[in-house]
């Protein structure tokens, strides 16, 4: 797969979330009414991770002494393989919470793939964020964009979205980001001398 099958569709929109989107989907998703589908939706965010993974979570994916989310990485069925992905200790104390009266082994989001998807696109209609990327998949795309952003080292990024291959996740390294802007602005800046 390409850089620009990835990341954009055939017209040329863009398939990810910004730096700035993505703010406003975590403002949208932190104004959900109902907080199963506020944790949802943070899950989500802070981690990258699938519609799918999200809804297999149970209490026992909760890493409370790391910091941590396991997700059983779902693409690559015929191996079980599983990882661990950091999160905020405030949503970890969140989801302490939603957790403590479900069975161990009881998934946290008692709710169907389709429901997911329309937490997801009420945030992102709420953000006023339309178009391809305003769905689970750009949310996706954007939490991997912005770990480029941040440097986070990719074969990190790599483990953290569950890719198999170091080729996948470097794709995402073919975004017009700050760094990229800097170099661009250095040539703009050097013409006008």
């Amino acid at each position: 797969m390409t850089a620009e099958a990835l990341l954009f569709d055939r017209r040329g929109n863009r398939k990810y979330l910004n730096a700035e989107e993505r703010k406003l989907f975590y403002r949208q998703a932190m104004l959900l009414p109902h907080a199963e589908e506020r944790s949802f939706a943070l899950m989500l965010f802070y981690t990258g991770c699938r519609i799918s993974e999200a809804l297999a979570f149970t209490r026992s994916n909760l890493d409370q002494a790391e910091s941590v989310a396991v997700f059983r990485t779902l693409k690559q069925r015929a191996k079980l393989r599983y990882r661990a992905v950091p999160i905020p200790e405030s949503f970890v104390r969140l989801l302490e919470k939603q957790a403590a009266p479900l069975a161990e082994n009881e998934p946290l989001w008692g709710f169907c793939r389709s429901t997911g998807w329309k937490i997801v696109k009420r945030c992102m209609n709420s953000a006023d964020l339309k178009g391809i990327k305003a769905t689970p998949k750009g949310l996706r795309h954007g939490f991997a964009v912005a770990g480029v952003s941040a440097h986070v080292p990719l074969p990190l990024l790599q483990r953290w979205l569950g890719h198999s291959n170091l080729q996948t996740t470097s794709i995402y390294l073919d975004f017009i980001g700050e760094d990229e802007r800097a170099f661009a602005e250095r040539i703009w800046a050097n013409h006008a001398k």
